[in-house]
């Protein structure tokens, strides 16, 4: 790893994770905006089942990924925050970088856990996983609802982190985007 820089492994992996994070939060809104009587009417049979496969893909791969890029950050370590940075800019985004490691290896299990609990198939492209709990509906249907705590909260760490960056980028124009950037 370069001083002020992640390796060029943990950039990558930031930036497929982050991918399929867009890509999977996307789909929860479809999924909570229209239902599923909603995705089947206004979709049909077969694009709503490969909405909710590569869904749960998604998460399958986002905890993967997640996992490997926490065994970097330990192996590997990240660069030194920038000196730029004022002490209270250091604990946002310390603050905001862990707690997005938190929730994006806890949404997935959650959904995970509240598919199976559901008594659907957990699916990773092709192939059935196995559930992680019994099936019990009404324990599904508050894992559900933690899923989509999380994933709002999510939504919520991912606009700070992107404002942070922005800020930056444009205003401070102190390089901290370098440290993440797979070019340059």
């Amino acid at each position: 790893m370069q001083d002020d820089r992640y390796s060029l492994a943990q950039r990558w992996l930031h930036w497929i994770t982050a991918a399929l994070v867009l890509a999977a939060l996307g789909a929860g809104i479809l999924f909570f905006t229209l239902g599923f009587e909603g995705l089947m009417k206004t979709f049909g049979t077969d694009l709503t089942n490969a909405i909710y496969k590569y869904h749960k893909t998604a998460g399958v791969l986002v905890l993967a990924l997640m996992l490997l890029r926490l065994v970097l950050r330990v192996r590997l370590g990240a660069p030194p925050k920038p000196e730029s940075l004022t002490p209270p800019e250091r604990i946002l985004a310390t603050g905001v970088q862990h707690l997005l490691y938190l929730m994006l290896i806890a949404l997935p299990i959650l959904g995970w856990a509240a598919t199976a609990a559901g008594g659907y198939p957990v699916e990773f492209f092709n192939w059935k996983l196995p559930g992680l709990i019994a099936k019990d509906p009404e324990l599904s249907n508050t894992l559900f609802r933690l899923h989509g705590l999380a994933a709002l909260t999510v939504a919520g760490l991912i606009c700070l982190h992107i404002a942070g960056a922005l800020r930056h980028w444009l205003i401070k124009k102190d390089g901290v985007m370098r440290r993440m950037s797979l070019f340059g």
